[in-house]
């Protein structure tokens, strides 16, 4: 089947320059192979992205073997692409040495037509080896390989569809976590809060990630069908009045407040956009975190009649709004796994006021999912996804999810060099030639780290207010959507200059420049810039990004130009990598520094360095700097055909 480069995300390795997208892994599972291939076959099971498997057929051959021939569908991730579907051949055997084989890989049948709404994609040969070992459980081989007919998505969302990492993530590195948390929970060691066992959690956890999938997908079959947009935004909204508990055989107490008594049913409004230098952690994080910046219904301008339909008829934000005095915000946590994955309950507590004007206790819960955390986990997406539950939990509780999830792109250059904010510049530098440097500084200036935001929020309505509820859902879903790009305009400036790093012609020459700041400050000061020695050139260049002071590396020409800055520099400045060479040197001077400016660049030209009194600079914003003294020093490359100057700036301030 696949196979993959030097590539690899922990244990697993991830394909490179295959078709498709591949990944494989290897890992000891305390657990029965009988039972380890029963788990792995059951994708639904385990798998929140398969949406059905149906066994169409199957026989037994004469060696015992099994062999089955399946249709199964893949949700779609987000709102702008179409949902996927395999027909596949599935073999299960177990060999002469007792070792169990599952292979699978996709047939070519007429017979079985893609549904509508579903593109045809491929499953390569993938499948699981699977190996008892002695009394401790067994080894567990998975390959999983696909070619998910990317050319059918819109262009800036192919490289979702073309990422081994994006693969390993949400298939092969999904099924090792399942495996061994049932191992665990079989040994007893998963610790959980509240009252449902783990079992219980990790069904829950699965059932409020595929009912969000059903959100964002509003399959037709399910009873949904599509409101005709009012042309001002791209936010849908879908429409599903078979939608009950009763219609699918869930209980619901009668204190529950979430459903309606009479005709109606749910409203979904999505929408989803494209961002640029936010990772999907940083920002899942930060909505988590910090739910007053995007859940505060006071910035919904829709009226008031509107407005008392969405706070008490709305399925996935009613507890958002949380009592109008006073809301306090309790998170209780149910269950926290090692890679990031966290289900908690959150309790909002407050008052209402009374029609006699006394103040009400009130209480409302959310069940939360929040997973994709991990800023190392290279091509993992992340998602924050809720459900307002009443405060008693239990494994068949209704839910209706609302939510959002990050999507990683540009993963050609996450798989090659991970989300590491300063990169291995050291290994560009020893092993790349200057044509590597300079194709991996224009990957890095091109690919921009995007990402594709979907969310999506469900509410409740009943016949006679449809309309009206539609409309405020409408205007609510406008608000979310600019909290989200305000706030991703506070997180990528710092990402941008983490990651921006453009200079001169390529990596390698930054580095080397930063090599030279800190050699020619020991040549001229005579003592060394930082306070242990690094021990290879990728931690030099992170002790130089991550000084506490600010370090700025200027060109020595009739007009200066800027050509380096660490993020203290650049957090003084106001600027980020990319627009530091945007900015002009006398921009950054105020009238009396003007003065003094040059004459302390020619100082340093011939006597190599000097020490500067306390001063005053402008950031690009115009906004004064104080700082409390400056050192500068010279620098000159090897040729020196191209003198350069340093300065420090010392404990610095607005």
């Amino acid at each position: 089947g696949m196979k993959p480069g030097p590539d690899s995300i922990g244990i697993v390795a991830v394909g490179h320059g295959c078709d498709g997208a591949a990944a494989r892994a290897c890992s000891l599972v305390g657990m029965e192979s009988s039972r380890v291939a029963d788990v792995l076959k059951d994708r639904p099971g385990w798998f929140c992205d398969c949406r059905r498997m149906e066994i169409l057929g199957a026989f037994t051959t004469g060696s015992g073997a099994t062999v089955e021939l399946l249709y199964s569908q893949m949700y779609s991730p987000t709102t702008l692409t179409q949902a996927r579907d395999f027909c596949t051949l599935r073999y299960t055997s177990v060999l002469e040495d007792r070792n169990l084989v599952v292979c699978e890989r996709s047939l070519n049948l007429g017979m079985v037509p893609p549904n509508e709404g579903f593109v045809r994609a491929e499953m390569l040969s993938s499948g699981y080896l699977i190996r008892p070992c002695g009394g401790v459980g067994s080894i567990v081989y998975i390959v999983d390989h696909m070619d998910f007919e990317a050319g059918r998505a819109p262009e800036v969302l192919r490289p979702m569809y073309e990422s081994s990492a994006v693969l390993a993530q949400k298939m092969t590195i999904a099924a090792l976590r399942h495996l061994r948390s049932l191992a665990q929970e079989a040994a007893g060691e998963v610790v959980t809060g509240g009252t449902l066992q783990p079992a219980a959690l990790r069904a829950l956890s699965l059932r409020i990630a595929r009912s969000f999938n059903d959100a964002i997908n509003s399959f037709p079959e399910d009873g949904w069908f599509s409101v005709a947009s009012d042309g001002i935004d791209d936010i849908s909204i879908s429409l599903n009045s078979s939608w009950s508990p009763r219609t699918v055989g869930l209980k619901c107490s009668s204190s529950n407040n979430l459903w309606s008594d009479g005709d109606g049913g749910v409203l979904c409004a999505k929408a989803s956009m494209l961002l640029q230098n936010v990772p999907p952690a940083v920002l899942i994080r930060f909505l988590r975190e910090h739910r007053s910046e995007w859940a505060d219904w006071a910035d919904c301008e829709h009226d008031v009649s509107c407005s008392a339909t969405l706070r008490t008829r709305v399925y996935g934000a009613a507890a958002l709004a949380g009592a109008e005095l006073g809301r306090r915000e309790v998170p209780m946590p149910l269950a926290h796994s090692e890679h990031q994955e966290i289900m908690e309950l959150v309790k909002f507590e407050g008052y209402d006021s009374a029609r006699d004007g006394a103040l009400v206790s009130k209480e409302m819960y959310l069940l939360q999912l929040c997973n994709g955390i991990d800023e190392t986990a290279i091509g993992d997406c992340a998602q924050l996804v809720f459900a307002p539950v009443d405060g008693a939990l239990s494994d068949d509780i209704p839910l209706l999810p609302s939510g959002f999830r990050v999507i990683p792109l540009d993963t050609g250059f996450m798989d090659r060099y991970g989300l590491s904010c300063t990169l291995d510049l050291a290994s560009m530098l020893e092993g790349g030639s200057d044509m590597d440097a300079a194709k991996t500084e224009t990957e890095i200036s091109s690919n921009n780290m995007r990402c594709i935001v979907t969310i999506a929020f469900q509410f409740g309505y009943e016949t006679h207010n449809c309309d009206s509820v539609s409309v405020a859902a409408r205007k609510y879903m406008r608000t979310v959507v600019a909290s989200v790009q305000r706030v991703a305009m506070a997180i990528a400036p710092r990402v941008a200059s983490t990651l921006g790093l453009r200079n001169l012609s390529g990596t390698a020459e930054m580095l080397t420049l930063v090599k030279r700041i800190v050699g020619s400050y020991r040549i001229n000061y005579g003592m060394d810039l930082l306070r242990k020695q690094p021990s290879n050139n990728e931690e030099l260049f992170k002790m130089v990004w991550h000084h506490s002071d600010a370090l700025i590396c200027c060109t020595c020409k009739s007009l200066p130009e800027f050509i380096f800055a660490n993020e203290a520099a650049l957090d003084m400045l106001e600027t980020t990598s990319g627009g530091l060479q945007d900015l002009r040197w006398d921009q950054t001077l105020d009238e009396t520094e003007k003065k003094n400016a040059y004459s302390d660049i020619t100082k340093v030209m011939q006597q190599g360095f000097a020490y500067l009194p306390a001063g005053i600079r402008l950031s690009s914003m115009g906004r004064p700097v104080a700082y409390e003294r400056a050192m500068s020093w010279s620098i000159v490359d090897d040729n020196e055909s191209m003198p350069c100057v340093a300065f420090m700036f010392i404990n610095w301030s607005f």
